[in-house]
């Protein structure tokens, strides 16, 4: 069983993802969304998974990866029930939901935001599991 901690909104932005929660240490929570709950980063910016991810590795990496930052994550980070990380290419770790990379668009300005899910066929909101 998963253990939820709420989180306080901190910004206006914020606020749209009324009942967001926080998967214990790894800093990704849930948020409201136009396309329903999604996983989001600390500030409530949408997460993403790319179907060109395979292995366990990322595919997104260069021009692909300044339009799709890989969420990454702090040194000291420690996986979590279904957060796990990569290593990415240049040594950097990116945190992975049920082993698929996860990534923020760039094009999304505000917290619930989701402008990049459906992108190109490949591109998709990382939504939780019930």
């Amino acid at each position: 069983m998963k253990t939820i901690r709420f989180a306080i909104p901190m910004t206006l932005a914020a606020l749209a993802l009324s009942g967001a929660a926080s998967f214990a240490d790894t800093g990704i929570m849930t948020g409201k969304s136009a396309i329903g709950e999604v996983l989001t980063d600390s500030k409530g910016m949408t997460l993403y998974t790319f179907d060109k991810d395979s292995g366990g590795a990322s595919a997104c990496y260069d021009k692909c990866a300044a339009n799709w930052p890989p969420l990454l994550a702090p040194a000291d980070a420690k996986a979590d029930d279904d957060f796990g990380m990569i290593k990415r290419t240049d040594g950097t770790m990116q945190w992975t939901y049920y082993g698929k990379p996860l990534y923020l668009w760039k094009k999304d300005a505000a917290a619930g935001d989701v402008t990049g899910d459906g992108m190109n066929g490949v591109w998709h909101a990382a939504k939780p599991t019930k």
